[in-house]
């Protein structure tokens, strides 16, 4: 079939894409690449990837691309479902015989309540959905198709049996030669990656229990399956010779560190290849990895810290202690890796003193950049069920993610602690990091080693004040 994997417009500057974390508009405009789009469109042959959030486009535009396909497959996620719904309503206004279908974490926790959701919808893919799209283009019966949700002709609901989880990962094919044919590197940037760059999932899945954390508990699972080290690098190898504009690899693995044999394996092939790169990281990697990882290209490290209170930590689950972080980052500071740092405020056993204390823990290990994130209780993560059990949410027990802007609004509030005391919180946070002189200075010197990096970081100093301003309103 003619097919389109779709990402549909939203709010202004929303990152809904499947790479991103958590989807929402960021304090520092940035778009992720669609990665869970590309990754099914390589596998179904003259098809197309639309980013409409990223390449600026309107409404009326997009669906006048999306009406000259036969069949419509759109990532969705729990804060643009009604949005995307919408779209899809829209859509079938004008050509009622399309077919059009969603992917995402949101519909693979509730297939059924997003299929009654709206008539237009004609099916959602479960799990893993890569193979689940291939089939649906190819023309099989729904009826054959594993891991697939889908209206009946009767308007009668069916779902499927479950598609086993994807074991050997070699079997996908590469994202990056979709991301030059359909996208647009320059259109996605990230504060803290050089620009323009590439991200890239070497396996999928994380060890880690983290009670908040959308894609393990959702679509990758706790096992980390990896792709070869030869398939990683071949990848890497083909972007460097095909994508020169790229500066730099972002491994957007929920923790590319956790096999640690396996992160220095690849480093070492990357260091031959001589590409610098990024990835995610838990506060807990040894010294000698760091080492081995430092002399062959990293750059940065995404590494989620959530909170300056171990009594938190254990609640989330997290396996991590702030002493160990603590150890983690001055073993990075030694090598000149440099750290993105997240937090989440609002997290359970949160109150006005462990905010506070995280400030403080914040600015002691002082990592190169921080984004502050608010609790978010997504469907299917334990900390959505928790939040419904102990009464977290409004009395409604509505989950509204982001505000009517398409920014992250408070979702959870305790007895002892507001929403808005926690939501005003985030404002505090990034002030009290920011505005200390040797932060500033630490800016500044950056600034002044490049114009490039000079005007990069005034057009975030206007965003950023942008951001401190519609969040205090």
């Amino acid at each position: 079939m003619k097919t389109l994997f779709l990402q549909v417009p939203s709010y202004d500057g929303f990152d809904g894409g499947a790479g991103s974390r958590f989807q929402t508009r960021r304090e520092i405009r940035s778009f992720w690449y669609p990665t869970w789009l590309a990754q099914p469109a390589a596998l179904v042959e003259g098809c197309r990837l639309v980013d409409a959030p990223a390449e600026g486009l309107s409404l009326d535009t997009t669906l006048d691309i999306a009406q000259a396909y036969e069949l419509v497959i759109i990532h969705t996620s729990s804060p643009s479902f009604s949005a995307d719904v919408q779209f899809v309503e829209l859509l079938k206004q004008r050509k009622s015989g399309i077919l059009v279908g969603m992917v995402g974490a949101k519909v693979a926790v509730d297939p059924h309540g997003s299929l009654t959701a709206s008539d237009a919808l004609d099916f959602v893919c479960r799990e893993e959905f890569d193979f689940t799209c291939r089939d649906i283009a190819q023309g099989l019966p729904f009826e054959s198709i594993l891991g697939l949700s889908y209206r009946l002709p009767d308007g009668g609901i069916m779902h499927n049996e479950a598609r086993p989880i994807l074991e050997d990962m070699d079997q996908l094919p590469f994202v990056a030669p979709i991301y030059k044919r359909d996208l647009k590197s320059a259109n996605y940037f990230s504060g803290y990656l050089k620009h323009p760059y590439v991200s890239i999932y070497t396996g999928r899945g994380c060890k880690s229990r983290c009670t908040f954390c959308l894609w393990p508990h959702t679509v990758g699972g706790h096992r980390y399956r990896t792709r070869s080290v030869e398939n990683v690098l071949e990848e890497v190898k083909w972007i460097r010779d095909n994508m020169p504009e790229v500066k730099e690899i972002m491994f957007d693995d929920d923790t590319f560190t956790d096999l640690r044999p396996r992160a220095e394996e690849i480093a070492r092939g990357l260091g031959k290849l001589g590409v610098t790169w990024s990835c995610n990281a838990k506060a807990n990697v040894p010294y000698s990895t760091l080492k081995v990882m430092k002399e062959n290209g990293l750059r940065l490290l995404l590494v989620g810290y959530e909170s300056g209170d171990d009594q938190i930590l254990v609640n989330v689950k997290k396996g991590l202690r702030t002493d160990m972080a603590r150890r983690f980052n001055d073993d990075c500071r030694k090598l000149g890796i440099k750290i993105h740092g997240t937090f989440i405020l609002g997290l359970p056993g949160e109150t006005r003193e462990t905010i506070q204390k995280t400030i403080q823990y914040a600015k002691e290990i002082n990592p190169h950049t921080i984004q502050v994130s608010l609790a978010a209780p997504y469907p299917g993560t334990v900390l959505h069920k928790q939040a419904l059990q102990n009464g977290w949410l409004e009395e409604s027990k509505v989950i509204t993610l982001v505000n009517s802007a398409g920014t992250q609004a408070s979702t959870i509030g305790y007895p002892h602690l507001s929403r808005d005391e926690i939501f005003l919180a985030v404002e505090e946070f990034y002030k009290r990091f920011y505005f200390r002189p040797a932060k500033i200075w630490e800016i500044v010197r950056e600034m002044l080693v490049s114009w490039e990096m000079m005007k990069r970081r005034l057009q975030e100093g206007v965003e950023f004040f942008r951001f401190l301003r519609d969040h205090r309103a």
